[in-house]
């Protein structure tokens, strides 16, 4: 079985649309296609607890970002600072990310 593509990529600025956390923008982290989720920087904010260890002897509660699916992040264009869909653009070859709004290609 083939892996799910997804429309962001892990160092993408991404425009939050539903949730707690919807209208903030932030860097995804980490990109999950098998599951189809994104942790995206400072957003999703849940709190752990964990137990002592030798790395972190004190143990106690610890803050981390929880994934988000992707279908409720939406990309932001570098060149417009706008969220944005994304359309595919074949240059020299090669399929390229672009910006529907403004049609720059995204990833270069």
């Amino acid at each position: 079985m083939t892996q799910p593509k997804l429309h962001v990529r892990k160092g993408d600025t991404v425009y939050i649309l539903t949730g707690k956390d919807a209208g903030k923008r932030g860097k995804v982290i980490q990109a999950i296609p098998s599951k189809g989720k994104v942790i995206v920087e400072g957003i999703n904010v849940v709190k752990r607890h964990s137990r002592p260890t030798k790395a972190m002897p004190q143990g106690g509660i610890v803050e981390k970002e929880a994934p988000i699916d992707s279908s409720n992040v939406m990309l932001v264009c570098g060149k417009c600072n706008k969220p944005t869909r994304v359309a595919r653009k074949i240059v020299d070859d090669r399929r390229y990310r672009a910006c529907k709004k403004c049609g720059e290609i995204i990833d270069k």
